[in-house]
């Protein structure tokens, strides 16, 4: 039970760090995110989450939903914690822009889905 739980605070620590980048970024253009060194920094800091968490997912939770990209979403944070210097603010925003919201929708589903079998239990 309590491994259940834990993964339900990863999938939650993704979805509030989903939600912060799309506040931060709440009306800016690229322009103007890749001149603002404080929401650049604020982003970079919430990938870093996003990918932390996604590297606590077991397996079998990557498995069941191989549509999500776990192992680029990781490397993703790998390389933004590691290579700071060599962070690509196109692509950052590119994800920002294309990749985000369907990840979260996608782990909105997952944990509804967690919740049905909870209620079936």
């Amino acid at each position: 039970m309590k491994k259940e739980r834990d993964i339900r605070l990863y999938l939650d620590d993704i979805l509030e760090a989903i939600g912060k980048i799309e506040k931060y970024t709440e009306g800016l253009d690229f322009e103007h995110f890749r001149k603002d060194e404080k929401t650049g920094d604020a982003v970079i800091r919430n990938f870093s989450v996003i990918g932390e968490a996604v590297k606590h997912i077991p397996p079998s939770i990557r498995k069941k939903y191989p549509d999500i990209p776990w192992k680029i979403i990781a490397g993703m944070r790998d390389k933004l914690v590691h290579e700071y210097f060599g962070i690509r603010y196109d692509v950052v925003w590119e994800t920002i822009e294309l990749r985000l919201p369907s990840l979260r929708v996608a782990i909105k589903k997952i944990l509804d889905q967690m919740d049905e079998e909870m209620e079936k239990a």
